[in-house]
């Protein structure tokens, strides 16, 4: 879960990064232009599932605090395209320099919880949740988490500093899944333990080592529901995550065979930016 102090001085830092680099040493276009009052919209042109409100908040705040917004929905809300997401107040020239950073998050961020929401959608009548993975933009990790549970998703370890995740290229012939389990249990005994697998009898050796979590690496629809079977037989309470070829084609199927949990980096990566607008009216 993302702490609210932590995302706080993300959306602040990201914000300042945003603004520096677009800005600069000033916006010349503005500066030879009239500074009059003016309303503002931001409108969307395709269906959407908004985030990144307090981002573009943020913006508005950096250029200038008097500007006012009026947001016509939530983060989290599905909307349809043509619609109005807000209402905002103030001098043209500060509306104008902030225009393009508060649509690069609003339009990155919402593409994240909009391609969330049609995993999330896919999975809907079974008790399979959707995860995310740290294949994320760089820099924009704590947006992106964000941004996925806006649409839906679940958050898979923020980075290598607050879960144990057991690879291929960590397990060798001298170290086990057992051993490298018990010591991690010795060593972090409130951190989750996870281990990847590509094979049943990998399968059966992390449920054995008392690990909380297994990840089935590009096992295939009958892998799967074999894996979920033993899991049952094992009488453990090992959590089973899917990962690996998801598509949103396949992913209802995947998750029919009772896996907890799939992971999937597409809705962080794969993304496409929502399409909006800012017009001023005059």
């Amino acid at each position: 879960m993302i702490l609210a102090k932590n995302l706080k001085n993300e959306i602040k830092k990201s914000v300042t990064i945003a603004i520096n680099e677009d800005i600069g040493d000033g916006d010349l276009t503005s500066s030879i232009t009239e500074n009059i009052k003016v309303s503002a919209v931001i409108l969307t042109r395709e269906d959407m599932t908004l985030s990144g409100q307090a981002w573009a908040n943020e913006v508005f705040n950096q250029i200038d605090p008097k500007i006012k917004i009026e947001w016509m929905f939530k983060d989290g809300d599905t909307i349809k395209k043509n619609k109005t997401l807000a209402i905002i107040n103030g001098k043209r020239n500060s509306i104008v320099m902030a225009e393009r950073c508060v649509l690069n998050f609003l339009q990155t961020l919402s593409s994240t919880a909009t391609q969330t929401r049609r995993y999330v959608d896919a999975v809907n009548g079974t008790k399979c949740k959707i995860l995310d993975t740290r294949k994320t933009i760089p820099g924009l990790r704590l947006a992106q988490k964000y941004a996925v549970s806006c649409g839906g998703g679940k958050n898979h370890r923020f980075g290598l500093f607050d879960a144990i995740l057991l690879k291929e290229n960590h397990i060798t012939n001298s170290s086990s899944i057992n051993e490298l389990v018990k010591i991690g249990r010795i060593r972090y005994p409130n951190i989750l333990i996870e281990v990847e697998v590509e094979t049943i009898k990998q399968l059966k050796e992390a449920i054995k080592s008392g690990a909380d979590r297994v990840l089935l690496d590009n096992f295939n629809q009958e892998m799967l529901q074999e894996a979920c079977r033993i899991n049952i037989l094992s009488k453990n309470s090992t959590e089973l995550e899917a990962s690996g070829n998801i598509t949103i084609e396949n992913i209802k199927n995947i998750a029919k065979t009772g896996v907890d949990f799939i992971s999937v980096g597409a809705i962080t990566k794969n993304i496409k930016s929502i399409d909006l607008s800012m017009l001023i009216d005059f």
